[in-house]
């Protein structure tokens, strides 16, 4: 109707949305050309297309694509890796290693699910975390 609110719209206030619901998280995305030299960290979601050297923390979720490498430590919480990791990879929650992964490394992780056609290389350690 013309004139009228929908009511699935909301008005923010103070990142809120009027019916009290928490805003969606945010992601950083890392373009395909990027690299990254050092310590790069996020409080939010991570969609990495780009290059990485150094250490990786992630608060929420890292997605890295095809094109996506990390060289050095990777932390966070959930992951989706479709491209290249060497290092050190420690996930709190789930893994998962699609089909174009490749971690060459010491992997952690609380549970990881693999796609057939990834590869890894390395420690695994699956299950309970240790303390860090």
């Amino acid at each position: 109707m013309i004139g009228t609110k929908s009511k699935n719209s909301s008005e923010k206030k103070n990142g809120i949305a009027s019916n009290g619901a928490q805003p969606a998280a945010e992601t950083c995305v890392i373009a395909p050309g990027t690299t990254i030299e050092g310590k790069f960290s996020s409080e939010e979601n991570v969609r990495l297309d780009g290059k990485i050297k150094g250490e990786v923390k992630c608060a929420r979720r890292l997605v890295m694509g095809q094109s996506g490498c990390i060289e050095g430590k990777v932390r966070t919480k959930d992951a989706t890796i479709m491209g290249t990791i060497e290092g050190e990879l420690w996930v709190e929650g789930s893994l998962h290693l699609q089909g174009t992964a490749y971690v060459k490394g010491i992997i952690t992780a609380r549970e990881m699910t693999v796609d057939e056609g990834a590869r890894y290389i390395g420690e695994c350690k699956i299950g309970e975390m240790p303390v860090q």
